[in-house]
């Protein structure tokens, strides 16, 4: 859920209480991230090497 619905859901004031009680982040999270950054970075050398065509869906789920 995104945080700051949650923050609103929840009546907190500041955002940092909600981070700090319903955020758990592990090692799957940072791998998950880090393949995300790849992704993009694939896609983007993708756009650099035809800059006249459309990107493929690559682009589009890494984002």
């Amino acid at each position: 859920m995104n945080p700051k619905t949650l923050q609103y859901l929840m009546g907190h004031s500041d955002i940092g209480v909600t981070m700090n009680v319903y955020t758990r982040l592990g090692l799957e999270d940072a791998a998950d991230e880090l393949k995300r950054i790849e992704a993009l970075e694939l896609a983007r050398k993708e756009i650099e090497k035809k800059p006249d065509t459309p990107p493929e869906q690559l682009l589009f789920r890494s984002v």
